[in-house]
C-alpha cells in the first residue's frame, strides 16, 4: 500500500512509520526538516510543512491511503491541526484518495463525555483552551468532507512500550480510562487501516 504520512518525526508518528515500513509499505512523508528522518528503504521524504497546501496536495497525490499523527502545538502554531485538516481534505479530494486516518485528542471532548467528573470537565478546558478549539476545528473539517475518516481520539498520551491490549470506545474514553501509550495509538492506527474499519467514526483509545 501507497502511504501519505503527516506528522512522521513526532512521537506517535515515529511509531506509525516503523510499522508502516515494517509491513512493508511504501511511505511518503513530510517533514519540515527531513533529516529527522532517516534514510530507509520503501520511504521517501518530501520537505514542507502540513500547513502549506501545495506540500500537502503533493505529498497525497497518487496515496492510497493518507495517516496524520500531528499533534496540536498551542501557542507555537495555534491552528496547526484546523489548517493541516484544511489540506488533507482538500488535497485528497482533489487526487481523489478517500481513507483518511487521523490522531485527535479526547480531552477535547470532555465536555460531553458522561464519565468525566465535573472538576475535570472544569479545569482542563480552561488549561489548554486554545489546543482543544484546534482539534475540535480539526475534526470539524474532516468531519463535513466526504472522506473516509477515521479520528482517533487518544487520551493522555505516555511513552510506555506497546502492549496490543487496550479499550475502545466510540466518541468518549473507555470509563475508567485516562492514558494511553504512543506506541499502541500506532498499533489501533495500523489496526484500522488494514482493517478498513471505525470508518467516519471517531474511537477513544485508553487501557
Amino acid at each position: 500500500m501507497r502511504l501519505a504520512v503527516l506528522g512522521a518525526s513526532g512521537g506517535i508518528g515515529q511509531h506509525v512509520l516503523a510499522r508502516a515500513l515494517d509491513s512493508g509499505h511504501q511511505v511518503t512523508a513530510l517533514a519540515r526538516a527531513p533529516q529527522s528522518l532517516a534514510a530507509v528503504p520503501g520511504l521517501t521524504v518530501l520537505t514542507g510543512d502540513a500547513t502549506d497546501s501545495a506540500a500537502v496536495a503533493e505529498l497525497v497525490a497518487g496515496a492510497d491511503a493518507v495517516l496524520s499523527a500531528l499533534g496540536p502545538r498551542g501557542a507555537r502554531s495555534p491552528a496547526l491541526m484546523a489548517r493541516a485538516g484544511q489540506n488533507l481534505v482538500a488535497g485528497m479530494s482533489a487526487a481523489g484518495v478517500r481513507r483518511l486516518v487521523c490522531v485527535s485528542a479526547a480531552g477535547a471532548f470532555i465536555q460531553g463525555d458522561p464519565d468525566s467528573g465535573a472538576l475535570v470537565k472544569m479545569i482542563l478546558p480552561r488549561v489548554l483552551a486554545k489546543p482543544f478549539a484546534d482539534v475540535r476545528d480539526m475534526e470539524a473539517v474532516i468531519c463535513a468532507s466526504s472522506l473516509d475518516w477515521t479520528l482517533v481520539r487518544a487520551t493522555r498520551l505516555v511513552n510506555t512500550a506497546m502492549t496490543g491490549r487496550y479499550r475502545v470506545r466510540p466518541d468518549y474514553p473507555p470509563k475508567g480510562g485516562g492514558k494511553i501509550s504512543r506506541s499502541d495509538v500506532a498499533h489501533f492506527i495500523s489496526a484500522v487501516l488494514t482493517e478498513a474499519s471505525w470508518i467516519r467514526s471517531r474511537p477513544a483509545l485508553a487501557y
